[in-house]
């Protein structure tokens, strides 16, 4: 009995001495790498620390003529995908540079946002005077910075959601050429613009309730998981060719090519819609919403189906569109009896809004595609066809001196 006890204490020695000379060897590889990790870490969270941001609010003209292509063409701008030399990606944790695009009603009163880092602040506006020259830009502090909220008994009291695609990333949503908005000289009441019943909803907040939307945007690069590989990534434009040659493989014959004769009209169409919408720069995207009430003033759930359905007009049947995703509350009260997550998922995204988190760590979300002509139909300044009263625009802009007078 005690040779066979001794025996498997042997064994267990024999596995043990295996064991730990296995993790002798491997164990500095594990822990650099460990280290390593740790250490980017930190280069990236001291990079993105010292970043300096700022932001501007475009107000516009009441006479403006200009259709969504002027903002498409300011979209440009903030196409940056240079992370720099391989060295600041190294050692100081740099990385592609994101932007914010804002859409805001603080009691009703609408405005239009625009944050940056600062090294990008003098570029961007110059693009803006260039397509909308009656504008004015100002640089203002951060309204998201006027409100603390940390809990249930915090002043204001938040309910948000994020907007994400209901189909592949490229696949189309309806765009402002859907509502004919590409045409120049079509007279402001004969226009349908989807963005008007945005602000008509944003303008209905009233005392003590404020809306906000924001668009978080970046360089699209490889994101999508490469055909035939395991580790490999592709940018958007290679998913939607993949779609592409999908839907052209089911009409091929052993050895032929798919007949244009052989497909439906809604696979022809598909293809046709994928072709034009992967042919534009591509933006990484996310999209948040909030809707705030002050302590003393009633929540109104009205407001709450308005946010909801904030993006209902883009959907492209057949194609793509929004839905909802991440809500701050719960469909039955057995999912939160003590009210403790519904608290924690509007602190997380309060915090992720007012930190303008989304495409790295901390606040680190998964991110759809938009192209520009995608990008420009939800967020451009709107002509005369939106006439919300809390929609302030103004008059002309400021006459400047000419730059020839004598001294």
């Amino acid at each position: 009995m005690f040779d066979g006890l001794i025996q498997q204490f042997s064994g267990a020695l024999v596995i043990l001495e295996f064991i730990l000379g296995l993790f002798i060897y491997w164990a500095p590889f594990v822990f650099g790498f460990v280290l390593w990790n740790m250490w980017r870490r930190f280069l990236l969270r001291k990079y993105l620390s010292n970043m300096k941001w700022s932001m501007i609010e475009i107000k516009i003209p009441k006479d403006i003529k200009k259709t969504p292509l002027a903002m498409e063409v300011v979209l440009a701008a903030f196409y940056q995908k240079s992370t720099g030399p391989w060295t600041d990606q190294l050692f100081k944790g740099r990385v592609r540079d994101w932007f914010s695009l804002e859409i805001v009603s603080i009691e009703g009163s609408i405005h239009f946002f625009m944050r940056m880092p600062s090294a990008y602040k003098n570029f961007i506006e110059a693009h803006i005077y260039a397509q909308y020259p009656s504008a004015e830009v100002y640089e203002v502090s951060d309204y998201a910075r006027r409100i603390d909220y940390r809990d249930k008994n915090s002043s204001w009291q938040p309910w948000g959601l994020e907007y994400i695609l209901t189909e592949e990333d490229p696949l189309p949503i309806a765009t402002y050429k859907d509502f004919g908005l590409d045409k120049e000289g079509v007279k402001e009441e004969e226009k349908v613009d989807p963005l008007a019943s945005m602000l008509e909803t944003l303008g209905s907040c009233g005392k003590g309730e404020q809306m906000w939307l924001q668009i978080m945007i970046q360089f699209s690069g490889d994101r999508y998981h490469k055909p035939g590989t395991r580790n490999k990534k592709q940018n958007w434009v290679a998913e939607g060719q993949k779609i592409i040659k999908e839907i052209e493989d089911k009409y091929k014959k052993s050895g032929g090519a798919a007949s244009d004769l052989q497909m439906t009209l809604s696979d022809k169409a598909k293809i046709q819609a994928i072709s034009r919408n992967i042919s534009k720069i591509g933006f990484d995207t996310g999209i948040r919403g909030m809707y705030w009430v002050h302590k003393d003033t009633e929540f109104d759930v009205s407001k709450v189906k308005g946010v909801l359905g904030l993006f209902a007009l883009f959907r492209l049947d057949s194609f793509n569109g929004f839905k909802t995703n991440n809500e701050t509350g719960f469909g039955y009260p057995w999912q939160d009896v003590m009210g403790i997550r519904v608290q924690g998922l509007k602190q997380n995204l309060f915090n992720a809004y007012k930190r303008r988190e989304y495409f790295y760590p901390k606040g680190k979300f998964k991110p759809f595609v938009l192209n520009s002509e995608e990008l420009a139909t939800i967020y451009h300044f709107p002509g005369m066809v939106a006439e919300t009263p809390t929609f302030g625009r103004i008059e002309s802009r400021r006459g400047e001196p000419p730059t020839n007078l004598p001294i």
